[in-house]
């Protein structure tokens, strides 16, 4: 038995065979099977039974075979060292009728000759009796093909010889020790097949069909006799309680429905129906009927296009292929795979294509095996089995589908050829080459050239074919569909596809223009498909190395509005803008720039689109904000003719004032336009700016030289005023003022820094002059001095006339007098105060020179802690000690700028005169030792006024930190 399972492994492995690659033309590799196989080749098992083999069945890699001692022997191929051997009872005539192994190699029925059935599940060793199909001959069992479990059939149908149709339930109850239940749950007659006479019922199928409702399943049954095909449909309740399908036969019995059946002559007493799946439990989609005259064959069609009663379509009835002149020998069985019928017949197997009906196969066996008795196919694995009384052979099936495609290709279905060999790209560049003649044939150029396209032909033998046509649509197409194929890498190629697609949209739209069919819907739909061509990215990158190809072949055809389209893809606006410009479409000009993103064409056009629309541009230019350069936009604010477009001017000042007030700048050129189009044509606004930007010379933003000048030549005195006290010349802005207004003359002259009082009483007495001399107003004079306290009676009293009346300045002189009087006593006050602090001054100092102060050898210094007297100390009052270089080293960062340079200075001055002191041999006094008193009383009035921490210098420092920013590191790293 182990020689079996050799065989089956050697079987296996063989079947992994390698692949060699030949190169059988441009652009295809042909992938052969070493030494190229027939698609069904043979393998005898070496095996020789002990008994002869009566029948044989395979599913699920699972093989069951009965000998004429009654002994079945089970095989798993998937575990070939255990082999089971199970013995059948003997009663009366107790040989094997029959046996049917479900799909899933689980389930097993024998039917005997005695009209005894036996059961046998695939977990069990024992032989089961069905009692209540005693007396019933079964000649064919419909498994249900949904079914999964393992210890029971789920609702089958049984045919018997007599022509009923059977429902029953089969449960192995295999776990059940203690309470045995039936083998057979239910049995139930549905339907004879035999009323007239006893007929055998040789075959039943069943499957589900695609139900509308959720609450029934619709089912398909078909039954065959020797002489007829039988077809049950209808629906069954998803809750229906056993038997199954009563309902659906009930309707036939109950007259409602007529059974369909199909007969056909030739009756020679068997016949077989065998269905194909592509994979278990999916929709079956062919069948194959064993008959008399041949075999009868078509496609399982569960949608309905064949009928509400029927699922058999595009049926054909095929005969029995002959040898030569011979008699024509009946077929033992049959096998259906998914392009062929295997025909068994007593000495040989027969492969018929269901395609062309065409014999590909002949195997005939030598008579030592003994005569053929049945042929059976694995329906999950898919491998074939024939066997006679001495010996098992096995067919490995290769590439089954490998001419499908060429049969398919003669019959015209384009389609289903190639799908069968997509995998083979030389296969499939002949169908599609084939399509595409077809498609030329019929006048429908466009398919043809798609079809073309996807071929391997000379492009330049197509392209030729469809030139010759009077409309170049299906040139076009093929085109864009070599285009769309080719590489990312084949640039040259694709650069030359798309010029020549854009010459020949460009022809056909040129061709309507001259028709004066350029308003047509159909020039529309073109130049729409041409401008979708364009966009695609692959075009545009081409197109964008070979631009200006692109705009000479477009300009050459003076297709304007293609030719902007092309610039904006481009995002070549720059050409899109000059050519609106170009036709004076100042508008569209502008809505290009805005639309780009590019701010170097807003320098370039903008001189002269704000000459056509400033307040456009200018909204343009507001929108953009920070991203303009100003200054890079003087050149357009001063292209316009104010006297005659002041509207522009209007514009630039809108934007200047945007660019001060918002973005806040501040530079000078801006400004300083800005102040001359105000001077121009805004005067009421000069004041307005000037004030804005402040009295603060170093702060204002435009040149004041340049302000005032404008100023003056267009006779802003205001302004001018206003410049000239920016500048510091009061004097000037005074006498300005003078010639617009006294109140504006009299703000100009308390300008000046209140200490500068000269300065400002020099400005007072100007305008009280002018009020004087010029308006002979002396009362407004006289109330000068009430406005100004440097301005007394006598100052303005020579700018009276020789012959003025003191009436008009009485009440001043006496005012006056009085406060003189007034001053003379607060001067004498003064004087005694002055007198008594001299006096308590002095005897301070007299109580300073003997006051004195102790210091010990360990006093040490308040800041560093060392000892006080290794060098130079100051001592305070508060008897607070500092080392001198210590005391300079805290109050320096204290220091003002101009002081702490001053604090180095009489340091390197006292470390000078140090140096060179001790040299000096002369013993007296050196004449520079008062310099150096000197130099020492200025440091300790710099750095020793105070002591520093009981004076002001410690209040000062209060909101000083700790620990400095530049300590902190140091002080952190310490503290971990």
């Amino acid at each position: 038995m182990a020689s079996i399972l050799d065989q089956y492994e050697e079987d296996s492995a063989k079947a992994a065979s390698g692949v060699s690659s030949a190169q059988i033309g441009p652009g295809f590799v042909d992938a052969r099977i070493e030494a190229e196989q027939p698609i069904f080749s043979k393998k005898k098992v070496n095996f020789k039974p002990p008994d002869a083999i009566t029948h044989l069945a395979v599913c699920n890699n699972f093989l069951v075979m009965a000998m004429s001692s009654n002994v079945l022997l089970r095989l798993d191929l998937e575990h070939p060292d255990m082999p089971d051997e199970v013995e059948i009872p003997q009663p009366g005539d107790g040989k094997v009728h029959k046996i049917f192994l479900d799909p899933t190699g689980r389930h097993l029925i024998i039917s005997m000759n005695s009209n005894e059935n036996h059961y046998l599940s695939r977990n069990s060793k024992k032989l089961k009796l069905i009692p209540k199909l005693k007396g019933h001959l079964i000649d064919s069992v419909g498994w249900n093909w949904q079914n999964a479990s393992e210890t029971t059939t789920s609702s089958i149908l049984i045919g018997t010889s007599k022509g009923l149709i059977i429902e029953t339930e089969l449960t192995a109850n295999e776990d059940n020790r203690f309470f045995q239940s039936s083998l057979d749950q239910y049995l139930k007659q549905l339907f004879n097949l035999g009323t007239d006479k006893p007929i055998p019922v040789t075959s039943l199928q069943f499957d589900r069909m695609p139900s509308s409702t959720m609450t029934e399943y619709r089912y398909y049954i078909l039954a065959t006799t020797p002489g007829r095909l039988y077809q049950f449909i209808g629906a069954v309740s998803t809750s229906a309680e056993p038997p199954m399908f009563a309902s659906l036969f009930q309707q036939y019995e109950n007259g409602l429905e007529h059974e369909q059946f199909l007969e056909l002559p030739g009756d020679f007493g068997k016949s077989e129906l065998h269905l194909f799946f592509p994979k278990f439990r999916q929709q079956a989609q062919k069948f194959a009927w064993m008959t008399g005259p041949g075999i009868y064959y078509g496609d399982i069609d569960v949608t309905g296009a064949a009928g509400p009663n029927s699922v058999i379509a595009n049926a054909k009835l095929m005969p029995y292929p002959k040898d030569g002149e011979d008699k024509q020998m009946m077929p033992v069985s049959v096998v259906l795979t998914e392009f062929h019928v295997l025909i068994l017949f007593p000495d040989r197997l027969k492969a018929v294509c269901v395609l062309n009906e065409q014999l590909i196969f002949t195997d005939v066996y030598v008579e030592r095996f003994g005569r053929l008795l049945g042929v059976c196919k694995d329906p999950i694995r898919g491998q074939l089995w024939t066997y006679t009384s001495t010996g098992v052979f096995k067919y490995k099936i290769t590439k089954e589908d490998r001419d499908v495609w060429k049969m398919y290709l003669d019959q015209g279905d384009f389609e289903l050829a190639k799908q069968y060999c997509l995998s083979n790209p030389s296969h499939l560049d002949k169908v599609l080459t084939k399509q595409a003649e077809y498609l030329f044939t019929k006048e429908k150029y466009e398919d043809s050239a798609e079809m073309y396209a996807m071929t391997q032909n000379s492009f330049e033998e197509i392209a030729l074919k469809f030139i010759k046509l009077p409309r170049k649509d299906a040139l076009k197409m093929f085109v864009q569909k070599k285009l769309s194929s080719l590489r990312s890498q084949d640039k040259t190629q694709m650069t030359m596809l798309v010029t020549w697609l854009i010459e020949l949209f460009l022809n056909q739209l040129g061709e309507l223009k001259e028709q004066g069919r350029d308003d047509t819907a159909e020039y529309s739909s073109i130049q729409e498909e041409f401008r979708q061509f364009l966009r695609l990215p692959r075009v545009k990158e081409t197109t964008s190395h070979n631009r200006y190809v692109v705009y000479d072949l477009i300009a050459s055809h003076g297709d304007v509005e293609d030719m902007v389209f092309f610039a904006v893809l481009m995002k070549d606006y720059e050409r899109v803008i000059s050519h609106h410009i170009q036709h004076e479409h100042y508008k569209g000009a502008l809505d290009v720039l805005v639309k780009q993103t590019d701010v170097e064409l807003y320098y370039k056009f903008s001189p002269l689109l704000m000459q056509y629309t400033p307040k456009e541009t200018v909204d343009s230019w507001i929108n953009l904000g920070r991203q303009l350069d100003p200054k890079k936009l003087i050149p357009a604010l001063v292209q316009y003719d104010h006297n005659r477009y002041r509207e522009q001017g209007n514009e630039a000042i809108r934007y200047l004032e945007f660019c001060i007030l918002k973005l806040e700048n501040k530079d000078n050129a801006i400004h300083n336009y800005l102040l001359s189009l105000y001077a121009k044509l805004q005067s009421e606004n000069l004041m307005t700016y000037l004030n804005l930007q402040g009295e603060d010379y170093d702060s204002v933003s435009y040149d004041l030289k340049y302000a005032l000048r404008l100023c003056a030549e267009f006779g802003h005195k205001r302004a001018c005023v206003h410049v000239y006290s920016l500048m510091g010349l009061y004097e000037e802005a005074v006498d300005m003022a003078l010639s617009v207004d006294v109140e504006l003359a009299k703000q100009q002259a308390d300008k000046p820094d209140q200490d500068d009082i000269e300065l400002r009483k020099k400005l007072w007495l100007r305008i009280a002059r002018h009020v004087v001399e010029e308006e002979k107003d002396i009362r407004r004079a006289m109330e000068f001095l009430h406005e100004c306290d440097l301005l007394k009676i006598e100052d303005i009293l020579p700018f009276f006339p020789d012959f003025v009346t003191i009436d008009h300045f009485k009440d001043a002189i006496i005012t006056s007098l009085q406060e003189y009087n007034q001053h003379i006593d607060s001067l004498k006050e003064e004087m005694e105060e002055a007198t008594q602090s001299a006096e308590e001054i002095r005897k301070e100092i007299q109580s300073f020179r003997t006051k004195y102060a102790f210091v010990k050898g360990e006093d040490r210094c308040s800041s560093c802690n060392y000892p006080l007297m290794v060098r130079t100390f100051y001592l305070f009052p508060c008897q607070h000690k500092f080392h001198m270089d210590c005391l300079i080293s805290e109050v320096l960062p204290s220091l003002s700028g101009s002081k702490k340079a001053k604090v180095d200075s009489l340091q390197r001055k006292l470390a000078e005169r140090a140096e060179s002191l001790p040299y000096r041999k002369s013993t007296s006094i050196p004449a520079g030792v008062n310099k150096d008193i000197e130099v020492k009383a200025e440091l300790d009035d710099l750095v020793a006024s105070e002591c520093i921490y009981c004076g002001d210098f410690m209040i000062r420092c209060i909101d000083s930190p700790f620990i400095e920013d530049d300590e902190w590191n140091s002080a952190q790293q310490e503290w971990e």
